[in-house]
């Protein structure tokens, strides 16, 4: 089945998504090692992945892993003693790079022959924003990049509707749409004050200029809108971010029986 002219995947649950979605990474990073180069999975935070990380980590179990990047999409700023914004502190349950060391990397690493390498986390930095995709570009751009979608307003990384289509990483004022999601993605918040009003993100251009594959990934009932609006979609649609899926090379929609439903 297709989306306008992108693939649409169907799965009857979440947990049957992530290990087919995890079977295409494992292969990917194995053909990677035997020809000696890194491979670089595009991953977000939150509720999305958690089956195709968890599903990684049993499919890898044992494997040498140091060639693996994993290239974090975004990250949360908050203002530091200067005012100055910088990123949200690793150990803040809310902390991008802090996910990826946590539900990443440490579930991956505790399994394998070889871990990541410490440097083997990536994240744009909020001094040099623009720097993010000229490293991914030099790495030779991301092998499969794990897309998201907000659930209420389509954000995909950190960018909001009418986002730039064509823009690089850059320093976004989160709007209340994105951070009320973010209550939900993680629950530790106990109020929308709590949540970052800034964040540092991978743009919608770096998306599609970088990526090899992208894979938009929606489970669960809550989820049904944006699989309706990206599927009637057909196209890129500025008022639905995660949409850029349509304008990736090989990009393809995986949902499973629940977000399908709407």
């Amino acid at each position: 089945m297709s989306a306008g002219t992108i693939p649409v995947r169907r799965f009857p649950d979440g947990d049957a998504l992530g290990d087919a979605l995890a079977a295409e990474i494992a292969e990917g990073i194995a053909s990677a090692r035997i020809a000696g180069r890194r491979y670089l999975l595009g991953c977000p935070g939150g509720r999305s992945a958690r089956t195709t990380y968890a599903a990684l980590a049993r499919r890898l179990a044992g494997s040498d892993l140091g060639h693996l990047v994993i290239a974090m999409m975004d990250e949360y700023l908050v203002p530091g003693p200067d005012g100055a914004l910088r990123a949200a502190d690793p150990a803040a349950h809310y902390s991008c790079r802090g996910f990826a060391e946590r539900e990443i990397a440490g579930p991956l690493n505790a399994r394998a022959a070889r871990p990541i390498p410490a440097e083997g986390i990536w994240l744009p930095d909020a001094a040099d924003p623009a720097a993010y995709e000229a490293r991914l570009t030099a790495a030779g751009g991301i092998d499969l990049f794990i897309l998201a979608s907000g659930a209420s307003d389509g954000h995909v990384a950190f960018n909001p509707p009418g986002s730039d289509p064509d823009g690089g990483p850059w320093i976004v004022p989160l709007p209340e749409s994105t951070r009320r999601d973010n209550l939900a993605t993680f629950p530790d918040f106990r109020s929308l004050d709590e949540v970052p009003r800034h964040g540092v993100s991978v743009g919608l251009g770096t998306i599609v200029r970088c990526s090899r594959r992208a894979r938009l990934v929606l489970i669960g009932g809550g989820k049904r809108t944006a699989a309706a609006r990206v599927m009637d979609a057909g196209g890129y649609d500025a008022s639905w971010p995660a949409s850029v899926v349509h304008r990736c090379t090989d990009g393809e929609i995986w949902l499973d029986a629940a977000a399908a439903a709407g």
